[in-house]
Parts: C-alpha cells; structure tokens; sequence
C-alpha cells in the first residue's frame, strides 16, 4: 500500500506504516528528522500521486481552541488578521480532506467554533495508547475505521499544560516554553503504531 503522511517532518507515522511493508512517504515544507521517504515541499503538488492512504497533519495554529483568547485580543473585537489566517487553515484542511484519495484521516485538535469545521469521525487521547497524558485530538476519517485504544493506561496529566501548570514538569509530557509547538505537533509513537497496525497491517 502507498501512504501519504502529510505535514509530518518528524516520519513517526511513516517509519510506522515502513515497519509493517507500506511504501510510505512523509511530506512537509520542513525536512524529515528521521532519514527516509520525505518529500520536501507543498503536500497539494504531489496528492494526486496515486495513494492508497493518506494520514494528514494540516497546521493547527490559527484553528486551535487553545489560541481562541488571541481571536478576540480586546474583549468582543475580533482580530482579523489572525481570522483570515483561520479561513486558510481551513481551506488547507479541507483539500486534504477532499483529496482524491480512498482512504483519509486528517487529524487536528479542538477548534474554535468561529471557524465552523466538519464534523469529525471521533476522539482520541494519548492515555489511550500507552502515553499517560491528556491531549484531545480528533480524527476525520474518510474509508477507514474508527482507531481503535491499543494500550490504555491511567493519565497524568494534560500534555500541553497553560499557566503555572507548566512550572512542573514532571507532570506534564512538552517541551518547554520555546519548542511547544513543534513538540505538540509530533504523533504520539503509540498512536502512530496503531495507525498502521489497525489501518495497514502486516505486509
């Protein structure tokens, strides 16, 4: 099988679905930390490529409820610069959403109502494959099945903490302040796994 990891530079999901006999191909505008299949470049140029499955990752920065407080700076004012970076966010999102592909999972987290995104297919948390943090994501799926949990374990605490909660890091699984939000965007190795156990299988 052929799979597409868009917006992945880290090749978690990749190595993952590489490790089961996939032919897989991570894709970013960043390089790959990890040697392998990495297409350096706009995912949009090369999904129509014949794949089998796609596994996307669309940027989450201006769409994330957790930004929702710098939508609205001054209270009832709504920042329009950062809105119009939401609608493209958006568009992003749903071309690959909408990608000629048969199957599809787009994953992102929480957004902010304002942006009024589709409906998703479910929710999962790390706690549920073997990381002992909280971090909400949802999954749209398109032609494949709910993920189901692999290995559930008992949470610690949220991954990506706010306020003083951050102070204690021993409770807590990011980075710290500097690196969040390239830390926050890197699949959970056990989630990644059960993409590709659940999803593709032994080759």
């Amino acid at each position: 099988m052929r799979v597409l990891v868009a917006c992945e530079f880290s090749g978690v999901v990749r190595e993952a679905f590489k490790k089961k006999g996939h032919e897989a191909w991570s894709c970013d505008l960043e390089p790959s930390e990890i040697k392998g299949n990495h297409i350096q470049g706009d995912v949009l140029d090369v999904i129509n490529d014949g794949w089998d499955l796609m596994i996307a990752h669309p940027p989450c920065t201006y769409l994330s409820n957790a930004g929702a407080c710098r939508l609205y700076p001054t209270k009832g004012v709504l920042n329009k610069e950062r809105y119009k970076k939401g609608l493209q966010a958006k568009k992003f999102f749903v071309e690959l959403l909408n990608a000629p592909i048969k199957k599809i999972c787009v994953e992102n987290p929480v957004s902010s109502t304002i942006f009024n995104m589709p409906k998703c297919s479910h929710e999962i948390q790390p706690y549920e494959f073997g990381h002992p943090y909280t971090k909400k994501t949802r999954l749209w799926l398109k032609g494949l099945p709910l993920l189901q949990p692999s290995n559930v374990v008992v949470p610690i605490g949220p991954y990506c903490p706010s306020g003083t909660g951050r102070k204690i890091k021993e409770k807590y699984g990011s980075a710290i302040r500097g690196n969040d939000s390239k830390n926050r965007s890197i699949t959970f190795q056990g989630i990644a796994d059960a993409m590709a156990e659940q999803w593709g299988g032994e080759i």
